[in-house]
């Protein structure tokens, strides 16, 4: 009975979610009464009439009806049970004693959860009503906007350039090839990207507009069509220039024609690898073209930069190096060099403690405390295999902060497996769109599983925002770290977890968004999941009206 009254604490979906994780040592527990149908938890102090009196007075809030069914998929991912049923019900709670000094009612955790129900029936998919048109309009994000506006843009041109109607790029082909590639790395550069999120939060949090809120979050966010788009662009010019020496290459020696090959090469690998089914299905297959393609296409790059300038196509002789300082190619090529450059610098091999505290999950922790929305690339190399996880610290005072690694793959694996004492990272992070919580005056943060390494230091940091974690045995799972940080920073009164075994399967999230939503006044949603729970929640906001941001894959 204890066990029973136990998860459907759990389920409430008020401040006493987190009884289970949140309990402290020696801490004096509830006596729990039962009876049919219903069970009730009192404070110790209570008698059963009083508890039964109480229960019937003023306060009302909601309790939660599951029935247990078998989980289809990882529910720690958020896999949905085939006949899971949520439903609410509205009972009276005590609002408690009152305070002798001031006056105010300290309020009691009572839990009201009658038992489950015999019928079973199915659920109906988070945002499976979704219109056509919503799910397009979710699909064309800023990033593909930014792409689509780039690309057309450099496409219009391109097509003036090869009709010869506009004959500026003829002349200054490089201009526009590099223009377009320096771009692409610039809003990739880590130390760009904080100097953006800094500046739009140091003078817009809070007191603009709403819509301008959302719209510097959608922006920071989506950088990444920008540099899809300059990149693609940026080859297409790149191609249209060693055209048009093939044309003229009676003019041209053959060295150009031999290097801008090269480089167009390698950088065409470099652009392929990154289409995002290549990028998520083999993730070290991109890596290496990518990293390792671009590096030798800056270096083929600069050497085509120095032969066109210094090669004289009207006399056909060979001009000093001196002359391409004057040259804005010069300058596009040392911007690209110093930004691709600057963040290894800060590649250090750092001493890391790990603790296991499941076959699923790594906590790795770090010397120094962080700022909420960071994450940090670490690796067992210095420049091999890199990946990124959300950094959960408490503030920058902190002497600690921590990476929380689910096992999806060979790296994650090992982690587990293979405990390192060292890793390497970059001392410059960079920063995700949760950063931008700042902005905000209230936010409330949904995430899944693991996801809850992006999400929880926003909620530790910024007492203002709401914290709900779906997942499988979260206080097993995750550990005392993660449940001491709970424990410590989160109040009842901004958190939701809910414990999928015991709850028979994942709830019906969408329905205790908009509750939150509602009674936390909440301005803005982020949503931190797998693709599918991204979607569906993602899809649901949208069709009430919520604003959200979610994690995103086309980056």
């Amino acid at each position: 009975m204890v066990q029973d009254a136990a998860r459907f604490s759990e389920a409430r979906l008020h401040p006493m979610l987190y009884d289970r994780m949140n309990t402290a040592p020696n801490t004096q527990t509830p006596r729990i009464f039962s009876g049919a149908p219903h069970i009730a938890i009192a404070l110790p102090g209570w008698s059963l009439r009083e508890s039964l009196a109480r229960v019937l007075s003023f306060y009302r809030t909601s309790s939660v009806v599951v029935s247990q069914s078998e989980v289809v998929g990882d529910v720690e991912k958020g896999g949905v049970g085939p006949d899971f049923r949520i439903s609410f019900k509205s009972v009276a709670l005590s609002p408690g004693s009152r305070d002798g000094k001031t006056g105010r009612r300290t309020p009691q955790h009572v839990v009201i959860a009658p038992s489950p129900v015999k019928e079973r029936r199915r659920v109906q998919s988070i945002g499976g009503n979704a219109s056509w048109w919503l799910r397009f309009r979710l699909w064309f994000n800023t990033y593909r906007k930014f792409f689509t506006f780039i690309v057309l843009l450099n496409i219009v041109g391109l097509t003036l350039a090869i009709m010869d109607v506009w004959p500026y790029p003829r002349n200054y082909t490089d201009a526009l090839a590099l223009g377009n590639l320096l771009t692409a790395i610039l809003v990739r550069n880590e130390l760009f990207g904080r100097f953006l999120y800094l500046l739009v939060n140091s003078l817009f949090a809070k007191w603009t507009p709403l819509w301008f809120r959302l719209g510097c979050t959608s922006t920071l966010q989506h950088l990444g069509g920008i540099h899809s788009g300059c990149a693609v662009s940026g080859f297409a010019w790149l191609i249209f220039r060693v055209t048009l020496i093939i044309k003229h290459r009676k003019d041209n020696p053959d060295a150009m024609l031999f290097i801008g090959v090269v480089t167009s090469v390698a950088l065409g690998i470099c652009t392929a690898s990154a289409f995002p089914w290549i990028r998520d299905r083999h993730h070290n297959v991109f890596e290496r073209h990518h990293r390792f393609l671009g590096w030798l296409g800056l270096i083929s790059t600069w050497v085509f930069v120095i032969l066109g300038y210094c090669y004289d196509t009207t006399t056909r002789t060979w001009n000093s190096v001196a002359v391409i300082v004057n040259k804005q190619g010069f300058w596009f090529c040392l911007g690209m060099t110093v930004f691709i450059l600057t963040p290894w610098f800060t590649v250090r091999k750092v001493k890391v403690d790990v603790h296991v505290p499941s076959p699923k999950i790594a906590i790795i922790r770090f010397e120094r405390g962080m700022q909420h929305g960071l994450l940090s690339r670490i690796s067992r190399s210095s420049i091999m295999e890199y990946h990124a996880f959300g950094i959960v610290s408490e503030g920058t005072h902190a002497k600690y902060h921590y990476l929380i690694c689910g096992v999806k793959g060979d790296f994650t694996r090992r982690l587990v497996q293979d405990p390192p004492t060292h890793l390497w990272t970059r001392q410059l992070k960079f920063a995700g769109f949760s950063n931008t919580s700042s902005l905000y005056r209230r936010g409330i943060h949904v995430c899944t599983g693991s996801g809850i390494g992006s999400a929880l230091s926003t909620c530790l940091q910024n007492p203002d925002w709401y914290l709900i974690w779906i997942g499988s045995e979260q206080a097993k799972t995750f550990g005392p770290t993660i449940s001491g940080l709970i424990r410590r920073h989160i109040g009842r009164e901004r958190i939701t977890i809910w414990d999928s075994k015991y709850q028979g399967g994942r709830p019906d999230t969408m329905r205790i968004v908009k509750e939150v939503y509602a009674s936390w006044r909440a301005e803005v949603v982020f949503v931190t999941s797998n693709s599918q729970g991204n979607q569906e929640i993602m899809e649901g906001c949208m069709e009430v009206g919520i604003p959200a941001f979610g994690t995103l894959w086309d980056f």
